[in-house]
């Protein structure tokens, strides 16, 4: 196992938790997250720990799927997350630095919707 991937373990499992020292020990100083669908941007450990902190809700992150490529310094997430009834998808890509730190995130968040007609002999829904 990398070791960027065992620390995007750890900051999962510290983000689930709400182990907040943790989680920001998985961090590096410069980290920057970015929301795409949102077009918003965090820049620094302190920013982004304190985003993690004050957001709402009793979520939970349940990790499905982690892929790491080592020569790149990247690892990719499929997480399911859950606050009260409701189940979202998320993927997660991680860059990190040479002492296995987390220097970059970019989450997208899907949101599911019905396809369109016409294709329901080639699928199976689930």
């Amino acid at each position: 196992m990398t070791e960027l991937r065992k620390t995007v373990a750890t900051y999962w499992a510290a983000a689930d938790a709400r182990d907040w020292t943790t989680f920001a020990g998985t961090l590096a100083d410069d980290v920057v997250y970015d929301l795409p669908q949102t077009r918003e941007r965090i820049r620094g450990r302190e920013a982004f720990l304190r985003f993690n902190v004050e957001y709402p809700g009793d979520w939970r992150v349940r990790t499905e799927r982690v892929v790491a490529d080592p020569d790149a310094g990247q690892v990719v997430t499929w997480l399911r997350v859950t606050v009260g009834a409701e189940e979202m998808c998320a993927v997660s890509f991680f860059t990190g630095d040479g002492q296995g730190r987390i220097t970059g995130i970019t989450d997208f968040w899907p949101e599911p919707y019905e396809p369109p007609a016409g294709r329901e002999h080639l699928v199976e829904r689930y």
